[in-house]
């Protein structure tokens, strides 16, 4: 939620290299590490907790939940949710984003209304009348338009605000007393202020009134709380079994209710990450082994997705390599030269390769270039982002592909 947050770059296709021991000393300091390697960064600043089943093996807050009073954010401090918000609004009225209803927060005139108040059946009005992008049900496409439409039927059928039903059928219930609908006029105490990177550290983030995310985006809450939440969800305590699994299988494009689903290598994550001005966030659980991650970030960036996918890699086994960590060499230009060219991740999402001088620039659609530096002649890594592009040759030594990978995740991109 947010037209101005940057999203993740990828999807979440995590590698399980061996198997999970969580819980040691040694475990929790290298997950500390990794969060202040994006803190020290000046990537981060949020609020982190890390449990399996019933223990919590890492809750502490980083950075300042608000800079001007220099407060510190800690494990109570409350964050906007973004579209965490989307699986509270699916599990009380169940929809997955293949109506293929227009997203109304990529309409042109989109910049223009974030800070006006609305109403539910006004911004209803916004896409009631517009053509279908698709058949209901022949693609997947990320709508908060659905969300949208999903409030205002509640508050229909339950006679209640959305609000008020969040708030006395999910909250109260899981005794989540620290969770809420996110206002600009109400005073909720311990809750951070949004920042925003900028040329010379972070500013205020930008307004948007909360009416506007609505059903799609507007609920706060902490790391605990969304622990409770987790715990209650996983464990029966707010929908039958039968709902829980159809509100968890993947319907289209991995995507189940408000939620993404997928599997690689005998490890399932069920996640959904969250944007909006001032705040991204990531809550990921593994239901075979009771993991849960969850990361509120009250500074806009791909941080919080990172985090998690790294804590996540961590807590299966596998060796997570911090920027600082690794070891540049010198490549020779001619072999550089090779790698130049357009490689293709999606339709609409590409990575450019470039060489200016004896350096490869790495530029994704719609972002800066940014340089690459070579841990070996196929393998380099990024510094301004924890992120890695390994190349791949045919038979013939001819460049095919590369392999982006970050945060734990991966994704491939054959050259064009």
């Amino acid at each position: 939620m947010g037209h101005a947050v940057a999203r993740s770059l990828l999807g979440t296709l995590v590698l399980l290299l061996a198997s999970p021991r969580p819980g040691g000393a040694q475990d929790v300091s290298r997950m500390d590490r990794i969060i202040q390697s994006h803190v020290d960064g000046k990537q981060f600043m949020g609020s982190v907790l890390v449990a399996q089943g019933g223990k919590v093996l890492l809750d502490k807050g980083y950075g300042s939940a608000n800079l001007e009073w220099d407060i510190p954010d800690s494990p109570q401090t409350k964050f906007r949710l973004g579209s965490l918000t989307k699986q509270f609004t699916a599990a009380a009225i169940l929809l997955t984003h293949t109506s293929g209803i227009p997203n109304f927060t990529s309409f042109p005139d989109y910049s223009t209304t974030e800070a006006t108040p609305t109403t539910p059946e006004q911004l209803v009005a916004r896409f009631r009348d517009k053509p279908l992008n698709f058949q209901p049900g022949e693609q997947w496409e990320y709508s908060n338009s659905g969300y949208v439409l999903l409030g205002y039927l509640l508050e229909k059928i339950s006679g209640q605000r959305y609000q008020d039903f969040v708030r006395d059928n999910l909250f109260a219930p899981l005794g989540m007393t620290e969770s809420g609908y996110d206002s600009h006029a109400a005073i909720i105490p311990h809750r951070a202020s949004g920042y925003a990177p900028g040329a010379n550290g972070p500013v205020n983030a930008g307004y948007i009134d909360m009416s506007i995310p609505f059903s799609a985006g507007a609920l706060y809450s902490t790391t605990e709380d969304l622990l409770r939440w987790e715990q209650g969800l996983f464990g029966g305590k707010v929908l039958r079994a039968e709902s829980l699994k159809k509100m968890t299988t993947p319907f289209k494009n991995d995507y189940a209710y408000g939620l993404a689903v997928r599997t690689a290598h005998g490890y399932t994550v069920i996640e959904h990450g969250g944007g909006i001005e001032g705040f991204n966030t990531q809550l990921a659980y593994d239901p075979d082994r009771k993991l849960a991650v969850i990361v509120l970030g009250n500074l806009n960036g791909g941080a919080p997705g990172e985090i998690a996918g790294q804590l996540m890699s961590l807590l299966h086994g596998e060796k997570v390599v911090l920027p600082s960590e690794r070891k540049e060499i010198t490549v020779s230009t001619d072999v550089l030269r090779r790698y130049v060219g357009t490689y293709q991740l999606t339709p609409t999402f590409s990575i450019v390769i470039t060489l200016e001088g004896n350096r490869l620039m790495s530029q994704a659609t719609n972002q800066s270039a940014l340089p690459l530096f070579p841990e070996s002649e196929t393998s380099f890594f990024l510094k301004a982002v924890d992120a890695q592009i390994e190349f791949a040759k045919n038979d013939k030594g001819e460049v095919t592909s590369l392999t982006l990978r970050q945060g734990g995740n991966e994704m491939k991109a054959s050259k064009r």
